[in-house]
């Protein structure tokens, strides 16, 4: 399966709960994506995440789906 990194900016600091996180989550397992692991930048407004996935195609309409960026995909 190719493996992606994905920049996200966010406008406020990121911040996270588990219900955000479920839901998150649910949507990636639905789009057939799997979350891998994050970086999250010292001022919480930027991570950078490796996914596994089909396509770059997947990755962005989970993302949009959950409503959390998807700034750059590599």
């Amino acid at each position: 399966m190719p493996r992606f990194i994905i920049e996200r900016n966010f406008t406020e600091k990121l911040e996270i709960t588990k219900e955000g996180n479920d839901h998150v989550n649910r949507i990636n397992d639905e789009e057939g994506v799997k979350w891998i692991f994050s970086f999250l930048s010292a001022d919480k407004r930027k991570t950078y995440c490796l996914y596994e996935a089909s396509s770059a195609k997947d990755i962005r309409r989970a993302a949009e789906r959950a409503g959390i960026p998807a700034d750059v995909i590599t």
